[in-house]
Parts: structure tokens; C-alpha cells; sequence
């Protein structure tokens, strides 16, 4: 987030300010969430989503999946930039980025094989199968589909270390708003998956004509319902961040009572808040805030309701 304060104080856009935090997190590792060498999934590989959003002219850039390449904000902003497309997905955003320039390098590191291999040990648990055989709640797979009449429902897991996503929000002096994702995705996931980080008006949304909002959580189930869209839009209507935030949550909320999931609004004059579901795990929220109030990035925190 210094890093992100940094250029916007020296003069930088708010766009250049979201890919800057993002990038220096992507390095960092911030929480073990984010970049390289976490989060592998079912076979033990680490793919990474990102997503940035110019909230003056509305064009995004997106990647999912993506492998070998560790700044994968970069690389959304290239799709952005150098391509009419929003999403590349996959070997081929991979390959994309390498002939972007951008630097192919093994993404595995002691930590994730040794997650990798706990993971093994304790029969693949927890994993994110269900309708399928042998049974996903004992035993690893290969899995196959059952026959079955009625699907029978698996308890979701709400561990608040399994998964999580950086998400920016930009204002600068010209009021030109942007908003950013990065996260390696939710570990032990089905290879293939995509959470909500990547997807335009669910891990984030920049109108400069009305705020941004970003979201973190449980990717699956809050993408269903473009949370970080329609907070924006909340405050185009005239609601404050707080109330934004509050509803984009309670529309969760009335379909997924114990979801984890939290998310942050700011409006174009700068004002800003952050709402979070009250589950296992999560009663609070934590977020940080820069600006020219501060010379340090102020940890703020939100009760969940």
C-alpha cells in the first residue's frame, strides 16, 4: 500500500498506483494469498488471477489461470493495453505474456510443495468436490461423476487462510478513479478454477463517475452476485460508501447466510468504508488507507454484521 501512495503522491495516475501496490504484494506475498508460491491447487501448481480497471475510460484487462509469469497484474494491464480484449485465460494468457515480454519462471516454491504434500497425507483435505466418487470427504481422487437423484450437499469451508485477494482502489488529484485485484485463488482448488478476483464487477469496479469497490472472500459464491458492480452503482444513486457496502453484502447474505466474504467502497469525493459478513472466523475486518491526511498507511477495521 506504501508503494501504492507513493505514486499517487509523486504525481502518478490512478491506474499506475493500483498496478504498483498489486505488483509490490504479488512480490511480497502479502498474506500468502497473493503471487507465487502459494495456493496450489489439487496437483500441486500455483496459477495466479488478476484484474485492473480504468475507471475513466471503462477498459479492463484480465487474466485467470495464469502460469510462469509472476506479475500478473502486468500482465492484465498489457491485455488492457496492447489487445481489444478484457480476459485471456489459461496456457495461452500465459504464452501471451511471454511474448509480451514478460519473464517465464517456475512459480513453485518449499512452501507450496510443502502444502502440497500435507495436503496428500491428510487424504486431500479439504477439497472442494462433491456428487462424486470415491467419497471427496475421506479420500482422494481421481474422482468420477456418481449416479445419483438428488445431489447431496457438502458443508463449505470456511477457512480464512484458504484463500483471500488483494484488492486496490485508486483516487488521484485529477479525480480519475481506478481499481485493481491480484490473488493466487483458493488452495487445493479444482485446477481450472477462476474466482471472482478476475471478473469485472465482482473482484472489482472503477467508474470515475461514481467510486470503486473491491471485494475479498469466498470467490464462488460472491461472484454469483457482481457485489463490487452494484456497490458502485449504489453510490451512483446517491448512497454513501458505508451503505454501499452494506447492501452489496446483504444481497450475499440473503442467499449465504454464513458466507466469508468482505468488501471495500469509496465515492469519487473520497470517502470511504468497508463491510464485511459476521461467519466462523471472521468478525471483523481489516483494511488500509492512504491518503493526504496521512504520511502512513492507516489500518482501518470494520465490525461484520
Amino acid at each position: 500500500l506504501s508503494r501504492k501512495w507513493f505514486v499517487l503522491r509523486s504525481g502518478g495516475s490512478a491506474l499506475d498506483s493500483v498496478e504498483k501496490g498489486c505488483a509490490r504484494c504479488e512480490i511480497e506475498h502479502c498474506d500468502g494469498s497473493v503471487g507465487y508460491g502459494g495456493s496450489p491447487d489439487e496437483s500441486g501448481e500455483t496459477t495466479l488471477d488478476a484484474m485492473i480497471m480504468n475507471g475513466n475510460t471503462m477498459e479492463v484487462g484480465a487474466v485467470a489461470d495464469l502460469r510462469r509469469i509472476k506479475n500478473a497484474i502486468g500482465v492484465a494491464r498489457a491485455v488492457m493495453e496492447l489487445t481489444e480484449h478484457t480476459l485471456l485465460v489459461g496456457e495461452s494468457a500465459s504464452v501471451f505474456a511471454e511474448n509480451m515480454g514478460f519473464i517465464a519462471e517456475d512459480l513453485t516454491t518449499n512452501n507450496s510443495v510443502n502444502i502440497f504434500l500435507q495436503w496428500l497425507k491428510g487424504n486431500c483435505q479439504p477439497n472442494y468436490r462433491k456428487n462424486v466418487f470415491p467419497d471427496p470427504s475421506k479420500t482422494c481422487g481421481p474422482y468420477k461423476p456418481r449416479t445419483i437423484l438428488k445431489q447431496k450437499g457438502r458443508t463449505r469451508q470456511a477457512n480464512t487462510r484458504s484463500h483471500d485477494t488483494i484488492g486496490m482502489i485508486a483516487l488521484d488529484k485529477d479525480g480519475h478513479v481506478a481499481a485493481g485485484t491480484t490473488t493466487n485463488g483458493l488452495t487445493h482448488k479444482v485446477p481450472g478454477r477462476v474466482g471472482d478476483s478476475p471478473i469485472v464487477g465482482a473482484g472489482a469496479y472503477a467508474d470515475s463517475s461514481a467510486g470503486a469497490a473491491a471485494a475479498t472472500g469466498d470467490g464462488d459464491v460472491m461472484m454469483r452476485f457482481l457485489p463490487s458492480y452494484l456497490a458502485v452503482e449504489l453510490m451512483r444513486a446517491g448512497a454513501d460508501p458505508s451503505a454501499a457496502c452494506k447492501t452489496a453484502i446483504s444481497r450475499i447474505k440473503r442467499h449465504y447466510s454464513e458466507f466469508f466474504g468482505a468488501i471495500i467502497c469509496a465515492n469519487t469525493t473520497g470517502h470511504y468504508a468497508a463491510a464485511c459478513n459476521k461467519a466462523p472466523g471472521l468478525s471483523q475486518f481489516h483494511y488500509m488507507v492512504s491518503n493526504s491526511e496521512s504520511d502512513i498507511p492507516l489500518l482501518k477495521t470494520v465490525d461484520c454484521f
